[in-house]
């Protein structure tokens, strides 16, 4: 497994405690602390100086990393794990990169005889760590089934929307979805704080009906408090977004929506709040000092 970050950590500890014996490499810790903090029960955790060594005998290769370009260097930088990979073993990346990257990734591996299917994965650091995750896949049907008792371990829905990059597609559209849903949170509570009202309250009352979300939910306290820790950073939704727009882009269709909030999120990470939660757009509105 290569990546152990914010999703990647709690993933890693399922697959553990589910009876998998990891090799892993991770830039985000050093890998000495990330093999002690998954190694006190369970299986056999190897840390490996590089994704080439981490890949040697295993079946499968599960990348969780931040971009398209932490992508291709996993498989295919120096030291990547591309070329050390065993001809018929399985690359599932749960990384969320432009469908075209996910597309020539597998290409460059089927030279090789190495299956790859794209697995981006949504439901935030909670559904990471409670293995409740819902996985986007795009790929061979062989390939998923191949896939499938790995995938079951991380998340609790897995769908097969065709062929690789297709995860990749509903990844974007599931990005839009969060970036209209945020933005709308972040409003109306800027609103109800201004207009004075009891905002716990409007909260539990305005989540059983039409404007309940998943963000109204799991981010409205943050937001209330002014405190963002993290569940997704808001950085990497901002590269999220990115890929969204290119996608309409290519299909010469517009998302306002879309566009505005990727500007919020602009000028929020030119004020140092790139790690911050995607909820900390709440600072694009005043806040109210009653």
């Amino acid at each position: 497994m290569v990546g152990l970050g914010a999703l990647g950590f709690p993933i890693a500890v399922n697959l553990r405690r589910a009876g998998y014996s990891l090799n892993v490499h991770t830039r985000s810790r050093s890998a000495e602390s990330a093999a002690e903090l998954l190694d006190d029960q369970g299986p056999k955790v190897t840390s490996s100086s590089s994704p080439n060594e981490a890949v040697k005998g295993c079946a499968v290769l599960l990348i969780c990393v931040s971009d398209d370009t932490a992508v291709q260097n996993v498989l295919w930088g120096n030291r990547g794990a591309g070329y050390a990979l065993t001809p018929g073993s399985l690359v599932i990346d749960c990384s969320t990169i432009a469908p075209a990257t996910a597309t020539a990734m597998a290409k460059r591996l089927s030279e090789r005889n190495v299956h790859y299917i794209d697995a981006p994965v949504t439901g935030g650091t909670e559904g990471a760590k409670a293995g409740t995750l819902t996985v986007l896949c795009g790929g061979d049907t062989m390939a998923l089934e191949q896939a499938r008792p790995l995938l079951e371990v991380i998340g609790s829905s897995i769908h097969h929307f065709g062929p690789v990059g297709s995860g990749q597609q509903v990844k974007a559209v599931n990005q839009v979805l969060v970036a209209g849903s945020y933005a709308a949170v972040a409003e109306a509570i800027a609103l109800g704080q201004h207009l004075q009202l009891p905002m716990e309250q409007v909260v539990t009352a305005l989540l059983g009906g039409a404007a309940g979300s998943w963000a109204l939910q799991h981010r409205s306290a943050a937001m209330l408090s002014d405190q963002y820790p993290l569940g997704f950073k808001l950085a990497l939704h901002h590269k999220d977004l990115t890929i969204a727009l290119d996608a309409a882009e290519e299909q010469q269709l517009e998302l306002p929506i879309t566009q505005l909030v990727l500007e919020q999120e602009s000028a929020l990470m030119q004020q140092g709040l790139g790690n911050a939660d995607v909820s900390a757009l709440r600072r694009c509105y005043p806040a109210h000092h009653g």
